[in-house]
């Protein structure tokens, strides 16, 4: 389709990473551009939502209050109590918040009108990440204390000493830097990648409109392939939170093992 479009000689410009790139609404202040305001925006729909849902709540539930309970059952039941365990309650509402925060703020890029996900630029992962990145170690210090933590991550049980001058680095780059690393670049890669995609069709089909009857005729594929994706990228987006989620529950069900 782009050897195409690149052959035509009418100077279709594919889209790139400067598409991600949004000018202040107004003023001058990178917090007045669009993906701040659709993080703004999915804080207070996030909020509406489960307060309407919560407000009026009955042993038979009205549609927004079992849609409300579906989602918080969900993430207590399959990610908190399945993977932390005995004391996953007080680390429900975190998780549930995280869940649903990303969940919204990536499925924002199938949204009409909208049609960004905010977590294809990378500072909101990074900031996402970074939180869940403190709640897990402030759990593990919590449970273990400093410097049993420290020792238990330098220093595995029952391996050889020669091991630990090649071990020991590994297990501290992992803990600091290849968690949160990979954890943050996960999201945005695929949110990023999925976008991108997204707009090398949309924008290709429209491109081609404007061109030859037989480039009207390919619009149509160009187009259906949009669509196509278009449900595809939903999924990978309810995926994407899934995983982050996931992947925070675990960190913090290993920092309360007795041993990591």
């Amino acid at each position: 389709m782009l050897v195409l479009l690149r052959n035509s000689g009418e100077g279709f410009e594919p889209p790139s990473s400067a598409d991600f790139v949004f000018k202040p609404i107004f003023g001058d202040s990178i917090f007045f551009t669009k993906p701040v305001f659709l993080v703004a925006l999915s804080v207070i729909l996030i909020s509406t939502f489960f307060i309407l849902s919560a407000r009026k709540a009955a042993v038979v539930p009205s549609k927004m209050q079992f849609a409300g309970e579906a989602v918080y059952g969900f993430v207590r039941n399959t990610i908190g109590r399945e993977v932390i365990g005995p004391e996953f309650m007080r680390f429900v509402p975190f998780l549930f918040t995280v869940f649903v925060f990303v969940l919204t703020n990536n499925i924002f890029g199938v949204v009409p009108l909208l049609q960004f996900p905010t977590m294809s630029r990378i500072g909101f992962p990074i900031g996402i990440t970074l939180v869940s990145y403190v709640v897990y170690h402030w759990v593990a210090i919590g449970k273990h204390g400093f410097f049993k933590y420290m020792k238990d991550i330098m220093f595995m049980p029952g391996i050889p000493k020669p091991v630990y001058l090649i071990l020991t680095p590994v297990e501290i780059a992992t803990y600091f830097i290849t968690r949160p690393l990979t954890l943050a670049m996960r999201l945005f890669a695929n949110m990023f990648a999925g976008h991108l995609l997204l707009l090398i069709f949309t924008l290709g089909g429209e491109y081609l409109l404007t061109s030859g009857l037989l480039m009207k005729f390919l619009s149509l594929f160009s187009f259906s392939f949009a669509v196509g994706l278009s449900f595809f990228e939903l999924g990978i987006q309810f995926l994407q939170a899934y995983i982050f989620t996931l992947l925070t529950a675990l960190y913090i069900a290993g920092a309360l093992a007795d041993e990591h």
